[in-house]
């Protein structure tokens, strides 16, 4: 199955943007590597897009109803009147409260409710249609309802979709034109039916990649927006919300949060005696460092100039302090010198520390960091007290 995946990968390279790296490419095929931030941000642009549909389809969905009072017989159009009626105000209701929150279960829910509104429409149409003998003008406006999965299926091109996600909304709509045609199987024009079929598989098709595509771009552009262009990892930018995000979690879950402030100890005498370059390559090589030794939930951000937090969910005061200490014996890298980095490291824990929002989480810990180079540098300080700081065994 991996090679398979591989070799689909390799041939959709030649479609995607040149920036987009080989370890992003899986990202197109399934959510499950997407970063918690670009989650966030693809979440909120899925549900302004679903709200957006919803309100094209609220405005137009009653506007074709003059035509059924045009073309049908009144105990037709009354009928489909009532269906456009129900249809208009639930897309309504998907305009009116639904709103992004930044929750890909939301936004998965926001676009399964407005691809299942019109589907049921068109399925009950569909069914109510074919109960009635049409003629001439109203058989021709009777055929146009059967292009709204054709519709739909065009519309998901305008989500930034795996590969995954737009195959099992593809396949969805599939599934409902064929219960459409079963429902009918006795007046069913097979020749036709098939053909729109094929179609749809070929829209299917089309819209997948072009929704991968839209991913692809945002990869990209998130990727750029939110990491620090000299070490590669999360910039002070997105790392606040990265904290605010990590703390409402584990406030809506009654779970510990710790927080590492750390200073690089002397870091201006590296850019004073060797230079800036010299001191750019000890801020990759410190952030490479860290990097190696964290859990996969954990966020390492620059905070600005040689300042790093690491933000370690579910973890308790005692736990961040034994990861900071076994840290500091595994090493930091070393100066262009030669001589080993150090760092002056505060902690900080939600339900330890008692704290209520996640400003007085990074002002303890950043008060915390200063108290350990107050007591000597090299050292971590997870109390208020100076005395506790606590030095590399």
């Amino acid at each position: 199955m991996s090679k398979f995946l591989d070799f689909i990968s390799q041939r959709l390279v030649n479609f995607l943007p040149n920036e987009l790296n080989a370890q992003e490419l899986s990202q197109l095929l399934w959510p499950r590597n997407h970063s918690l931030l670009l989650s966030r941000r693809r979440a909120t642009m899925i549900v302004n897009r679903v709200r957006f549909f919803a309100m094209l389809f609220t405005l137009l969905t009653p506007l074709w109803g003059v035509i059924d009072i045009i073309v049908f017989s009144p105990s037709l159009w009354v009928k489909l009147a009532l269906l456009r009626l129900i249809t208009t105000a639930a897309f309504a209701a998907l305009l009116i409260f639904y709103r992004p929150n930044g929750s890909l279960f939301d936004a998965y829910r926001a676009i399964a409710i407005l691809f299942l509104i019109p589907t049921l429409f068109y399925i009950a149409s569909h069914s109510l249609l074919s109960n009635y003998e049409l003629t001439n003008l109203s058989a021709a406006v009777a055929s146009g309802y059967a292009f709204l999965p054709f519709l739909l299926m065009a519309g998901l091109a305008i989500f930034p979709l795996s590969f995954a996600e737009s195959l099992s909304l593809a396949g969805t709509l599939l599934i409902a034109q064929g219960l459409a045609g079963y429902l009918n199987w006795s007046t069913l024009n097979w020749p036709s039916f098939a053909g729109g079929f094929w179609l749809l598989i070929l829209i299917a098709g089309v819209t997948t990649l072009a929704s991968a595509s839209q991913l692809a771009f945002m990869i990209t552009l998130v990727r750029q927006a939110i990491h620090d262009p000299l070490t590669g990892i999360f910039s002070r930018g997105s790392g606040k919300e990265i904290i605010n995000m990590q703390w409402a979690g584990a406030k809506r879950n009654n779970q510990p949060l710790a927080l590492a402030f750390i200073d690089l100890d002397h870091f201006k005498e590296v850019n004073d005696n060797f230079g800036h370059e010299a001191g750019d390559n000890t801020l990759r090589q410190f952030a490479a460092e860290l990097g190696k030794n964290l859990r996969d939930s954990d966020s390492l951000l620059r905070w600005g100039g040689e300042e790093f937090l690491i933000v370690m969910p579910m973890t308790s005061i005692d736990q961040a302090l034994q990861a900071m200490q076994r840290m500091q014996k595994v090493g930091f890298g070393t100066r262009p010198d030669g001589v080993p980095l150090t760092a002056s490291i505060g902690l900080a824990e939600r339900i330890n520390d008692n704290l209520q929002d996640p400003e007085q989480l990074l002002a303890l810990a950043d008060n915390r960091m200063y108290q350990a180079k107050q007591a000597g540098r090299n050292r971590v300080c997870a109390t208020e007290l100076p005395d506790q700081a606590i030095a590399p065994n």
